[in-house]
């Protein structure tokens, strides 16, 4: 049987041991909130809040107002986002939180750190080769920290699984499979925002894989080194609407007359949710943004179905898959070695139904639902079977909050500085290069239809670990 540490609990400083680091965030949309609330709540001991910035005004207000409901003493300052390298050396921020679109990682944390801040950025790193190229260069020049937030490695199923192969257990990996479905409701809604765009995210390799390759990495402790891939878009867009009939749609889900029993199930109406309200549909007026696009209109450039097979450089082989279209969602990783297999099963929303289920939950691994579904239920299995043994389940033992609790021990690690892990779950900015290298190579042979060695990507950094 396997033990797994996954609980470590904040440990406060006091006021004369700790200074608190001075904080500014950049970009204050949906992502922004659980920074906020952690800093003005469990972490204000060692962090300070000081300005809030995002070109959208009415985005920054909003979180103004939450931050006075959560009891800051006064609203923080707020900037333009073009002044990011005057209002951190004038202010004396230690560092800057990047929660902006994809496509603007890299410009933002380059900025900070050529001003003197450290950065945490939310995944993906970047969406490109140059993005890569940019920020290696600018950590090399300055020798300041980047910190991507790879929450799904503190999520304790995944953490179990990484104890079970990290021990030896079944001895050395020699391939995986790994397929991640995202259901209409939490998949539709990547078509439904500026994510659908892929000068915007990447597509999907980037911006939701990247998650998914940062845990291949991790768990087997190696650095993927050719990528081959397939995929298009097959189900969204405006083509495979008319394909299918679907007729004449409004172009955004949030409509004058629209209800829940007559909306169409692929449309989000904001003014159901009072934060997407607030944040997004009451905000428009200022730059124009709608969260709530039909998701079978033109202009979609990603891909909802994808397969990949990636080579590591230690000799394993991943073959990897993603469905953004699934009736249910969730996923399954198998682990094949030496000396065994681990098998893990995650269901983490069994069915949508239209007529019950509530749109405004998007992604259901931050926000657990429950359905009535007599045949997949809701819930996660780690199963591991030794060569000649039978098989056996491994516990997992969840914390409160998103994601198994692993957000609270993330955030932990990011503002308490990471304690003794043996896990090595805190990550770090070659932890993210090597995570979207995969995305980058897997664009790239979409493009050419041919397979892509990471190594002449030109991401301005040697990703096998030991060598310079």
């Amino acid at each position: 049987m396997v033990n797994v540490d996954t609980a470590r609990p904040h440990q406060p400083g006091t006021a004369a041991a700790t200074k608190r680091s001075r904080i500014a965030l950049i970009g204050t949309g949906g992502r922004s909130e659980m920074y906020i609330r952690a800093i003005l709540g469990q972490h204000a001991d060692v962090a300070e809040l000081v300005a809030l910035s995002d070109a959208n005004t009415g985005r920054v207000e909003y979180y103004q107002r939450l931050m006075q409901e959560l009891g800051a003493e006064g609203p923080a300052d707020s900037f333009e986002p073009g002044s990011l390298t005057e209002y951190i050396r004038a202010n004396a921020i230690d560092r800057v939180i990047v929660t902006t679109p994809d496509y603007t990682h890299a410009y933002y944390i380059v900025e900070a750190l050529e001003a003197g801040a450290d950065v945490v950025v939310e995944k993906p790193l970047t969406i490109d080769a140059e993005g890569c190229r940019r920020i290696t260069s600018a950590v090399a020049a300055t020798g300041r920290n980047v910190v991507v937030t790879f929450n799904y490695r503190y999520s304790p199923r995944n953490s179990a699984l990484k104890q079970v192969i990290q021990d030896g257990v079944i001895g050395k990996v020699t391939s995986i499979d790994f397929s991640w479905v995202l259901d209409t409701v939490h998949g539709a809604d990547y078509f439904r925002r500026w994510h659908r765009d892929k000068q915007n995210s990447g597509g999907l390799l980037i911006h939701k894989a990247s998650h998914h390759f940062d845990l291949v990495n991790w768990w087997i402790d190696d650095v993927p080194e050719r990528v081959y891939a397939s995929g298009g878009l097959r189900f969204y867009g405006a083509k495979n609407a008319a394909e299918r009939g679907l007729g004449a749609r409004p172009d955004r889900g949030t409509t004058e007359g629209s209800t829940p029993e007559t909306r169409d199930p692929f449309a989000l109406d904001l003014r159901e949710d009072e934060r997407l309200r607030g944040l997004y549909y009451d905000n428009e007026k200022f730059d124009g943004y709608r969260r709530d696009q039909d998701v079978f209109t033109d202009g979609i450039t990603i891909e909802d179905n994808l397969a990949l097979t990636v080579d590591y450089d230690g000799g394993a082989t991943l073959s990897y898959s993603l469905n953004a279209h699934s009736p249910w969602e969730g996923y399954r990783v198998a682990v094949n070695g030496t000396e065994g297999r681990a098998e893990l099963e995650v269901v983490e929303r069994a069915a949508v139904v239209h007529s019950t289920d509530k749109k405004t939950v998007v992604d259901p691994s931050a926000t657990p639902v429950e359905e009535d579904d007599a045949v997949r239920r809701n819930g996660e299995r780690l199963v591991v079977q030794r060569h000649w043994e039978p098989a056996y389940e491994v516990p997992i033992v969840n914390g409160e909050g998103g994601h198994g609790g692993g957000d609270n021990l993330l955030l932990s690690d990011l503002f308490n500085g990471p304690g003794e892990d043996p896990l090595g779950r805190p990550s770090g900015y070659l932890d993210g290069v090597r995570s979207v290298a995969v995305g980058i190579a897997g664009n790239a042979s979409l493009e050419t239809e041919l397979p892509v060695r990471i190594s002449e990507l030109g991401l301005g950094v040697e990703l096998r670990r030991g060598r310079a």
